[in-house]
C-alpha cells in the first residue's frame, strides 16, 4: 500500500555515501554490507547520523543499478575506503511512503510513477528510497516504512 502522491521542497543536507554499480539481482548481497561499512566510516569519524539511511539511485533502475547507499550527517564525513562526502540537493520532489516488504517495492515504485504521471509531473532521472521503518526496527514487515522520491523537472 502507498500513502497519496505529496510534493516535497527539501533542504540541503550533507550525506555519507557509498557509490555501487551491481546488476539487479546482486542488491541483495551488496546492501547490509555497504550499510555497515558506511555506519562503520561514519562512527570512526564521531560525526553524528541526523535521519534514516536511504538509496540514490543515479539513474531509473534498469538491468544494472548504479546507485549510493547513504546517511543523512551533521557534517562532512573525510573519505576513507569506498566512504564519500556528497550533498542531499534542495530540490522540489514527488514523494510517497510505501507500507510494507521490500519484495513490494517493484510494485509500489510502478503505483507511484502512474500517480505523478496522472498529476501531471514530469521527474528528472534516478530516484531515492528511503528507508524509514524496517529490519533493524520491527520483524513485522507490515511495520515497515520506505519513503518513495523522485525530483520534480516541472509541475503540472
Amino acid at each position: 500500500m502507498i500513502e497519496p502522491l505529496r510534493t516535497v521542497k527539501t533542504a540541503s543536507q550533507p550525506i555519507a555515501l557509498i557509490p555501487i554499480q551491481v546488476p539487479r539481482a546482486e542488491i541483495q548481497k551488496v546492501m547490509g554490507p555497504g550499510l555497515m561499512e558506511l555506519k562503520a566510516a561514519v562512527a570512526a569519524q564521531n560525526i553524528a547520523v541526523v535521519g534514516p539511511w536511504f538509496t540514490h539511485h543515479v539513474r531509473d533502475p534498469g538491468a544494472v543499478f548504479d546507485f549510493e547507499i547513504c546517511l543523512p550527517v551533521a557534517a562532512a564525513v573525510a573519505p576513507v575506503g569506498r566512504v564519500r562526502p556528497g550533498q542531499w540537493p534542495a530540490m522540489t520532489i514527488a514523494q510517497t511512503t510505501y507500507h510494507g516488504g521490500y519484495e513490494g517495492l517493484g510494485g509500489a515504485w510502478g503505483e507511484f510513477i502512474a500517480m505523478i504521471k496522472a498529476a501531471g509531473h514530469t521527474t528528472a532521472d534516478g530516484l531515492y528510497e528511503t528507508y524509514a521503518v524496517g529490519p533493524e526496527t520491527s520483524m513485522d514487515p507490515g511495520a515497515w516504512r520506505t519513503v518513495l522520491s523522485k525530483a520534480l523537472v516541472s509541475a503540472g
